[in-house]
């Protein structure tokens, strides 16, 4: 068998990888998206469904990772290929935890729903669903940016976390005013200050995808580095 054979097959079995990356993408992006409708709609349907769909998540993160150990035992890669299996693996698992904070919020839901909270009891919502559609946003760009392997926009992600951390902030003041003005709000303002902390972790998650874009594209770690060294390293 010819060496370019091998390479096609190889590239065959990368971008077959990466399609169903992308896909598992939608499906947690899907995931999060309804859990905020259950949650700004009170649907304890929508809740349920979200929950089912983290097994189909789990299932599509094991079995992408198995067809990687496969390819790296068949195919040995050279390094800057094992790079790139490397990066997948690490992209797969920061979008199962996307799936889980997104079934927490679910969780969230189901608990808020069975204590009988009132839908008329003042709440930040809108707030709620704000901070979602950025961290959303946030992932849907990452996703592309893996698409494409475009590395601007991958720095684009990481200029935005600030934004989902500042309104995370701004809704635990809130959230703390609306305790203290009515206690009847306390119980269900915790579970919602969970709800918003699994909101900001959706973001975090973004940001790490955009890491390993960046990786896979220039080869250089740039966790843990301020915004400036990351952009002269994309440079």
């Amino acid at each position: 068998m010819s060496d370019k054979h091998l390479s096609t097959q190889f590239d065959a079995e990368l971008s077959g990888i990466s399609t169903r990356v992308l896909e598992m993408g939608g499906l947690v992006e899907s995931q999060v998206a309804q859990s905020i409708y259950a949650l700004t709609n009170f649907s304890g349907e929508t809740a349920s469904q979200v929950l089912k769909q983290e097994e189909n998540v789990n299932a599509m993160e094991v079995e992408i990772d198995r067809d990687l150990s496969t390819i790296i035992a068949r195919r040995q890669p050279t390094a800057r290929d094992l790079r790139l299996l490397i990066a997948v693996s690490k992209t797969i698992a920061n979008l199962e935890r996307v799936g889980d904070e997104a079934a927490r919020i679910a969780r969230t839901v189901q608990r808020v729903l069975n204590s009988g909270v009132s839908s008329r009891l003042r709440l930040p919502m809108s707030d709620l669903a704000f901070e979602a559609d950025l961290a959303i946003a946030q992932l849907r760009k990452a996703l592309d940016a893996f698409a494409r392997l475009d590395t601007a926009k991958a720095l684009e992600v990481l200029k935005q976390d600030d934004l989902i951390d500042r309104e995370f902030d701004g809704l635990l003041r809130k959230l703390i005013t609306y305790m203290m003005e009515d206690p009847r709000t306390i119980s269900t303002s915790i579970d919602l200050v969970f709800v918003a902390k699994a909101i900001e972790r959706v973001g975090d998650h973004a940001k790490n995808l955009a890491e390993v874009i960046i990786y896979i594209v220039k080869g250089t770690d740039v966790r843990h580095n301020p915004l400036e060294a990351v952009e002269s390293m994309v440079r």
